[in-house]
This record gives C-alpha cells, structure tokens and sequence, in this order.
C-alpha cells in the first residue's frame, strides 16, 4: 500500500481531546481540504516533542529558517478540526530531513495487531508522510508538550499520575494514601 502524502502540510498540531486520566491524544494534520488524525500515545507526543526541540536548533545552525515560515508557523490554529475520528493508530514516527527542500518528513506508521493465525499474512501497515516546515514541527512540538503537561500532576515518590481521589503508592507499599 504506498503512503498518503500531505505536501505540502498547511497544518500540523498535537492535541488530547477528553479529562485528564481518560483522554486521547491525536495528531492531526491537513493540506488544503485534504486531512488526516492519527491516534497517538501520550509517550509519542512527549519524546517526538522532546526530540524535535533539542534537533530543531542543531539544523537552524547551519540551514537557518525562512522568517516568513516561523510568521506563518506562529500564527497557525492549533485547535483540532472535524471530524476526529482517527485514520488509524500510529506505532511508529520518524523524522527525517530534505535538505533539497528545506522540509522535515515526519513519517507515521500504523500499528498493527498482533496476528493470532500465523499462516494468515499480516495486512501492510499503513503510513503517513507529512511534508512540514522547520518553524511548523517546532509549534506542534512546543504545543504538544504543553498539553501533555496538562494531565494528571505524577507523585513526588513514584512518578505515578496522581488521581483526584488518591492514589496508593507503591513507594510506600500502599499503606499511606498520599494527600494530593
């Protein structure tokens, strides 16, 4: 199956749609009418966050970026657009770098079940292929990381997301409840 192309990408953001402990974490990206919303994991949209903030600036240093593209890229809407329903959940992201175009490629791979017939073949995997901008990568990753901090605050002894109601810590062989 060859890969659905955006490109070039007029829009790139990571979200969570639903409460802190139950939401969904999507990234959503568009090319004129032309859309898509990948399903995520929280951990995905952190570490690709983490990794593009500390890449981004290794580039700049010797392929400056187009003002007019950090402009655009500032301005953009980071909400989520209709519909949210999820083209497929992501396994795996990869960033790569066009230098000819001045573009990052961020490469979306579906995962895929684990088969339970071995002799079936498994289907192919799905991929997405996005065409952005230096300066668009750095919002969605500035942005991403904003909203998984918005979740649930992590115990000061575990580092397990803490619950409004409580939590029993394994730090503390869940014999004290922590106060919250």
């Amino acid at each position: 199956m060859p890969p659905h192309e955006l490109d070039p990408v007029t829009r790139l953001v990571a979200a969570a749609v639903g409460e802190p402990g139950s939401r969904t974490f999507v990234l959503q990206a568009a090319s004129g009418l032309d859309q898509v919303t990948l399903l995520v994991e929280k951990e995905q949209v952190r570490v690709l966050a983490e990794r593009v903030i500390a890449w981004l600036p290794e580039l700049a240093a010797d392929h400056p970026e187009d003002p007019g593209e950090v402009r655009d890229a500032e301005a953009a809407d980071l909400a989520l657009s209709e519909p949210l329903e999820p083209d497929f959940r992501v396994g795996q992201l990869a960033l790569t770098y066009d230098q000819d175009r001045d573009r990052v490629v961020l490469v979306a791979t579906e995962l895929l079940a684990a088969e339970e017939d071995p002799v079936e073949l498994p289907p192919e995997a799905r991929e997405v292929r996005l065409w952005v901008t230096r300066p668009q990568l750095r919002v969605m990753a500035r942005h991403g990381a904003q909203v998984v901090q918005q979740g649930r605050p992590p115990c000061p002894l575990c580092g397990n997301p803490l619950e409004p109601t409580g939590h029993i810590c394994p730090a503390q062989n869940g014999h004290r409840p922590t106060v919250a």
